[in-house]
């Protein structure tokens, strides 16, 4: 593997914010690709950047390196920042609805990007058995201590659920993941391939305004992170076997103030 020179992508990575922020696009983006030239791993997400600047190809996914850096640096302050700073209040939400719609309790439930375990946490008591995936060693590390989840893994989570051979699962959440998914095939159809037939997939989304879209099914927006289009969303899971339970617009978080409009999905598995 090839050394980072780290002072040269340091010095690089910090020009390109500054004339990000100036609002030297043009230099900006010229800059980030210097960026990805000296790590193309792209530990700092100089392609996702690149791409909300309305610059490059949309990147179908957040690069591994870039959120499990991202979540191992922010693991300790997580839950303090998203929930008491960013209103973030998903994982109830999710409980709420499986109790309102009176679905559940589960047996065997899969939480995908289960961070410090705040959708675990939300979801304990209606599952008999709970496994939590996460790429940030560190994150998994907090939820460990918390004795939430009967199994935890660290791992990609489409990658986890093409190699999964466990036994299949009833309620398989993605809470605050599709943000750092573009395309969504392989997670839809990695989440059919380890369901039982009438299983549900529950999910949250950030979204943007129809033009704002400009006819894409999805793009990077503002704050770095893939918004979703709701058309775009209903037809991938139609196509691999799901029927939408309920699609329920909700404030994801705030973000500079302003609240990230999204979608809160649970979705049935026809198998």
């Amino acid at each position: 593997m090839q050394k980072i020179d780290e002072e040269a992508l340091a010095e690089a990575y910090n020009r390109a914010l500054a004339l990000e922020k100036s609002g030297d696009v043009d230099a900006a983006v010229k800059a980030y690709a210097e960026v990805l030239a000296i790590d193309p791993e792209d530990h700092g997400g100089a392609a996702v950047r690149i791409a909300s600047l309305g610059h490059g190809e949309t990147p179908d996914k957040a690069p591994d390196a870039y959120v499990t850096t991202l979540f191992d640096q922010h693991a300790g302050v997580f839950e303090d920042v998203l929930v008491e700073q960013l209103n973030y209040h998903v994982p109830m939400m999710v409980r709420q609805r499986l109790q309102a719609l009176k679905l559940g309790p589960f047996e065997r439930v899969l939480d995908l990007g289960c961070g410090t375990g705040l959708t675990g946490g939300a979801l304990r008591d209606m599952a008999t058995d709970l496994t939590g995936i996460d790429l940030s060693e560190n994150m998994v590390e907090i939820a460990h201590e918390k004795d939430i989840y009967d199994t935890l893994y660290v791992a990609e989570v489409v990658d986890f659920l093409e190699d999964n051979d466990d036994a299949p699962f009833d309620l398989i959440t993605a809470t605050d993941v599709l943000p750092y998914l573009g395309g969504l095939e392989a997670l839809f159809f990695g989440a059919a391939e380890n369901m039982n037939p009438g299983g549900l997939l529950v999910f949250s989304s950030e979204t943007l305004p129809d033009e704002t879209f400009a006819g894409r099914n999805f793009m990077v927006g503002p704050h770095q992170r893939f918004a979703h289009h709701e058309a775009y969303v209903r037809q991938r899971l139609d196509a691999i076997d799901f029927d939408v339970v309920e699609l329920t617009e909700i404030t994801v978080r705030m973000e500079d103030g302003a609240p990230i409009a999204g979608h809160l999905v649970i979705a049935r598995y026809r198998g």
